[in-house]
């Protein structure tokens, strides 16, 4: 998740492009909102690493997507249009997600932040690239509300990407074998 428009340097575009492509090489799957930024530099980055890409799109249809949101189609290996608006994206975002990544940030990545942070979710956060990025962790601080969520720092993409999918699968395999472990009647 992260700034679909603004000002966005050859940096941050870069350090998203390498989200995408770790993530890739990971063997996961990238979740974005198929727009535009950040989020398709990340799809570009996965791309040329041959991974798989799911585009949450606010629009209804291809044409909305594309003439209405100015969002690319290409290179996803496929889109949901959910005609839920921008605001109702976000959530189909993070409930699809094991864990979110936020890479800069503006409005709509601070309702996604929000929304993660409310989840209980692994948020793994890009710091210094650009927008809300260095702020997310202050932000937590001042909801004044403890969650379950998890919050992940780091300045290199690939680092973050493995410490936040390494900290998932642990937590979920602890949690997979604690659950095998209650007697069933």
């Amino acid at each position: 998740m992260g700034s679909a428009g603004g000002v966005l340097t050859p940096e941050e575009l870069d350090l998203a492009r390498r989200l995408g492509r770790r993530i890739a090489e990971r063997d996961c799957t990238i979740i974005t909102g198929a727009c535009p930024g950040l989020p398709h530099a990340a799809v570009l980055g996965a791309h040329e690493a041959g991974g798989i890409s799911l585009g949450v799109s606010p629009a209804l249809t291809r044409e909305e997507h594309v003439d209405v949101y100015s969002s690319p189609l290409e290179p996803y290996t496929s889109i949901v249009f959910t005609g839920s608006g921008l605001m109702g994206r976000e959530t189909h975002n993070i409930h699809s997600s094991d864990f979110v990544i936020l890479v800069g940030g503006r409005s709509g990545t601070l309702g996604e932040f929000a929304i993660a942070y409310d989840e209980g979710k692994l948020i793994g956060i890009l710091t210094n690239s650009g927008g809300m990025s260095n702020e997310f962790v202050h932000i937590s601080k001042l909801t004044g509300k403890e969650t379950d969520a998890v919050l992940i720092t780091g300045d290199v993409p690939e680092k973050l990407i493995d410490t936040c999918l390494d900290t998932y699968v642990r937590t979920h395999m602890t949690t997979s074998a604690a659950l095998n472990q209650i007697p069933r009647s």
